[in-house]
This record gives C-alpha cells, structure tokens and sequence, in this order.
C-alpha cells in the first residue's frame, strides 16, 4: 500500500510536487503519466528514499517516508528501474 498526504517537494522556489494525495491499494498497479516536469520521477524518488521530502508524510505499507529507521525497511521493499539509470557510467 501507498499512502501520501500534501506530499510536497521544493528545490529552492522551484515546487516539484505540490501537496500530492495519492492512495494505491495492496495489489493494484499504477503508473505516472504526464509530461516532462511534471514530477514523476521526483515523487517516485522520494516514495524510495532517494531523496528527502520538504513536507507532507508518505508511507509504503506500514513505514514512514522520512523516518531513518524505515528508509533501509523501504528500499528493501521496492525495486526501481529508471528508463535512464543515473548510477549507470558509461564511458
């Protein structure tokens, strides 16, 4: 399960993602879709830690987003693949 309430990102006065609600039940699946700069990928990189969030609260099954004893808990739980890997070095 995946819950956010007014889950929210800035980089400076750039608003990233601004107050998302979103509830994604055990079992189901969805996807993001929408253009480029929409937040996407930044919700989806703070939904797995990868980022901090600015405000608001997510929790993937029973742990918190932003809470440093979950964030080892939630990696564990979710498997991420980028269409572009920013761990990828080519040469």
């Amino acid at each position: 399960m995946i819950d956010t309430a007014n889950l929210t990102k800035k980089f400076g006065d750039l608003t990233a993602v601004d107050s998302l609600m979103l509830h994604v039940n055990d079992g189901e699946v969805f996807g993001f879709l929408g253009p480029n700069g929409a937040g996407k990928t930044t919700t989806i990189r703070m939904l797995c830690c990868l980022i901090s969030k600015t405000s608001g609260t997510a929790k993937i099954g029973n742990y918190e987003v932003g809470n440093s004893a979950d964030q080892q808990k939630i990696r564990r739980m979710v498997g991420l693949l980028t269409e572009n890997s920013s761990n990828f070095e080519g040469d």
